[in-house]
């Protein structure tokens, strides 16, 4: 045997053992042998819930280690009839969709509560019933307007702030690049806490807090690995570079914000008023602020800055379309995370060119100042769309 064959046999043998020998656990007695005499484990999760006149259409899924069979099917408390595909027994990892002929109420709370065969409940509750919204050009048109004025619009108004930023002293700038990195701070923080919640609610074969933590940290590395090069180049090439990473991990955050916030709105578990309207172009127009504080000593083009505005603002409209059309709480724990590692990339990023600029040390007075500013104004402008 050759020294390619021998190393490829060494490498190889622990992995057909291994497959050997699962293959004798999962066709042998074994675990049934262990599991005698022991209660089956269900898990049934709820991951979308859409109404249509006279019908709940609920879709589960089972992330237990056993099948579950759903046998009974409750609303506000009472059986109902109730039809289910592809089949009653739901396998692991395996999804499941029951139609419910129930003459709901607009506005009105419901209860559902599904019944398995073993008598093990599962609940989820309609917070306020609305009928959910229909692909067709008056879906994609709300939903448009939904991101336009909570993602792109605001970040546009924060790109405005260029020409202030480049007035500003040097001292002054150093203060505003650190405001930065604390909107980011905040924004990275916000997404790893709104990951997590929505983990919360991920079947848990999906190991949803893991979820997060991979994604967040997978994101950060391949982020580091690809845009290095570019954000050391130093000069204008880097400050611009810097500005597309800001723009990219906001966009990100804003693909997972767009996701809750059309989830929300087609199932009527939130009400798009004005204030909250505001309240979420005020949250959102320093985001803008922060994309155009690296290229404060430059003069970008204009194509450039509509570039870094659709690349922040632009994923909102995105995922309210995806939201409001199949929300799956994997897919949001997966984005969410994603945004998280692409802002911690950005402050990476903003260190260096701070750094760059500052030969004393990083943290000034200004700086440490412009950290904690960035936190608070997102703080205080996050409190007027708290739910």
């Amino acid at each position: 045997m050759t020294r390619t064959g021998r190393l490829w046999f060494w490498g190889l043998l622990p992995v057909v053992l291994l497959a050997a020998l699962s293959l004798v656990v999962v066709r042998g007695d074994v675990i049934a042998f262990l599991r005698r005499g022991v209660p089956p484990v269900e898990e049934l999760t709820f991951e979308r819930v859409s109404l249509a006149p006279n019908v709940i259409r609920v879709e589960v899924v089972n992330g237990g280690p056993d099948p579950v069979t759903v046998a009974q099917v409750m609303v506000d408390e009472a059986f109902w009839e109730f039809a289910i595909s592809p089949e009653p027994t739901v396998g692991r990892l395996r999804r499941a969709t029951i139609e419910i002929p129930y003459p709901w109420v607009w506005g009105e709370p419901h209860q559902i509560t599904l019944l398995s065969s073993t008598g093990l409940t599962f609940s989820h509750e309609i917070a306020v019933a609305a009928e959910t919204p229909k692909p067709g050009p008056r879906f994609f048109g709300a939903f448009t307007a939904i991101g336009l004025y909570v993602g792109v619009i605001p970040v546009a108004l924060g790109l405005l702030w260029l020409p202030f930023l480049r007035n500003l002293e040097r001292r002054w700038m150093h203060f505003a690049l650190a405001l930065t990195a604390g909107l980011l701070l905040f924004l990275g923080a916000d997404a790893l806490h709104e990951g997590f919640e929505a983990a919360e609610t991920v079947a848990g074969a999906f190991q949803g807090p893991l979820v997060v933590v991979v994604g967040a940290m997978g994101t950060l590395l391949l982020l580091q690995m690809v845009s290095r090069a570019k954000v050391t180049a130093g000069g204008e090439p880097g400050r611009r570079a810097v500005a597309y990473l800001i723009a990219l991990g906001i966009g990100l955050h804003n693909l997972g914000e767009g996701l809750a916030i059309g989830a929300a709105y087609a199932l009527g578990e939130a009400t798009l008023g004005a204030f909250l309207i505001v309240g979420f172009m005020l949250h959102n127009t320093t985001e803008g602020l922060g994309i155009v504080a690296p290229l404060a000593h430059d003069r970008p083009q204009l194509k450039t800055l509509a570039a870094l505005g659709a690349l922040a603002g632009l994923p909102t409209v995105l995922g309210a379309w995806i939201g409001g059309l199949a929300y799956s709480p994997l897919y949001a724990t997966l984005f969410l995370s994603v945004g998280a590692g692409a802002i911690a990339q950005v402050i990476i990023a903003l260190y260096r060119v701070v750094a760059r600029e500052l030969e004393g040390g990083v943290w000034t007075p200004y700086t440490a100042g412009g950290v904690v500013a960035g936190m608070v104004v997102m703080y205080g402008t996050g409190l007027l769309v708290a739910a």
